[in-house]
């Protein structure tokens, strides 16, 4: 299975990406005959090699011929009369809306009254196909990213100009809530680094953050700035994912932990009900011994990176506690899926748990045992036994 991995170096444009592909080994002489199959004329297509910091790469140049500016409507339109396959068209289809709804909220404009500038000539056409048609020649089932460098912030440098970065690829970032680099020093003066057409489809396509996986191929795609302090590239790293499932599976959360000794047992099953009312992960409480000899709870909490502020603030403001401690963890998840199975006592939900694609264990559904026990006046170990076996021999054999 291969996947791959975006790693932004000095910011992610649409030739960026696609200059990154054809040094991973993209056939230019397949990618003309992918990009033909839009049948439209008014672009020239340029490949070099170039340097930028003293990293070698490659730079794709889209010339526009033409400078007619089209409807989101007609580039849908081009994609949807070409000879592309229903797959690249479906993905493109899918990385364009996310462009053409950032740039409609940015202008507040619906989609059918969107006059695009930039964006609405054919480069981005080419640049989304492209890209699209390049992880297809190399079959990729998985893409995947690193937080997105988006150059130093400042205000338009003259009239009816953007700031940097662009309002279009700030939408798609917070559309994503993809995670992005700092402000660095280095990036001063760089302007725009990261363009709406490249957040959109690392936003669009890519998972972020860094998957185990055997590295195969390198590719580097240069932009078109070549400023002193920072090569303007982004390499792209291509491989096959580990084989054993649950490696794929592997992501970060946070552990948070604070020790409390003055909080009655209301509070803290009410506490951990909203804790998962947000979102959690997990919530447990652990006896411990504490100063003066008090008997305590330490109060443990699973929470995605995204939430581990508000979690923090529940929990300060819920509790008692003065302070939390907050760690770092990553952990392994196996692939799930839940099944039905037709029982003599009517359906049961079933939790399967896959490793390499393999199902390794079932589990009735506790709700599911529950409801049928009540109703129909029966035991539930009798049930959830019964079921048991049932999914065991129909769902893991």
């Amino acid at each position: 299975m291969a996947v791959v991995y975006i790693q932004s170096i000095g910011g992610a444009s649409g030739d960026m990406l696609l200059g990154a592909l054809v040094d991973s080994g993209f056939p230019p002489e397949i990618l003309r005959k992918e990009l033909r199959k839009l049948n439209v004329d008014g672009y020239d297509l340029s490949i070099t090699e170039e340097t930028r910091c003293e990293v070698r790469g490659i730079k794709v140049t889209v010339k526009i011929q033409e400078e007619r500016r089209r409807s989101p409507q007609e580039l849908y339109e081009i994609v949807e009369n070409s000879s592309l396959s229903s797959e690249i068209k479906s993905r493109s289809n899918e990385v364009l809306a996310a462009l053409f709804t950032a740039e409609s909220v940015v202008h507040g404009q619906t989609i059918d009254t969107l006059q695009l500038e930039e964006i609405g000539t054919l480069d981005t056409l080419v640049d989304v196909i492209g890209v699209v048609s390049g992880l297809a020649y190399f079959n990729v089932n998985h893409v995947y990213a690193s937080p997105l460098v988006l150059g130093s912030s400042r205000p338009p440098q003259r009239y009816d100009g953007y700031s940097v970065p662009a309002p279009a690829t700030l939408e798609l970032v917070a559309a994503a809530e993809a995670p992005i680099v700092a402000d660095l020093p280095i990036h001063e003066g760089a302007g725009e680094l990261t363009t709406p057409t490249g957040a959109a489809l690392i936003t669009k396509l890519a998972e972020f953050r860094r998957p185990p996986m055997s590295l195969k191929k390198i590719g580097v795609g240069l932009g078109a700035k070549d400023p002193g302090g920072f090569p303007n590239a982004l390499r792209l790293w291509i491989g096959d994912a580990n084989k054993l499932e649950v490696s794929d599976s592997k992501d970060t959360v946070v552990l948070l932990e604070t020790n409390l000794d003055d909080i009655t047992g209301m509070v803290l099953g009410y506490v951990q009900e909203q804790l998962f009312s947000i979102g959690a992960l997990d919530v447990w409480y652990t006896q411990i011994q504490m100063k003066k000899n008090r008997p305590g709870i330490l109060l443990s909490v699973l929470v995605p990176i995204e939430l581990e502020f508000r979690a923090c603030e529940l929990i300060l403001r819920e509790t008692t506690t003065l302070g939390i401690r907050t760690r770092i963890a990553d952990r392994y998840v196996a692939e799930r899926s839940i099944a039905s199975i037709s029982t003599e006592f009517g359906n049961v939900g079933i939790k399967l748990k896959f490793l390499s694609g393999i199902p390794m264990s079932a589990a009735p559904e506790f709700e599911d045992c529950r409801r049928i026990a009540i109703e129909q006046g029966l035991s539930f170990q009798d049930i959830y036994t019964r079921a048991l076996l049932q999914a065991r021999q129909e769902l893991l054999n």
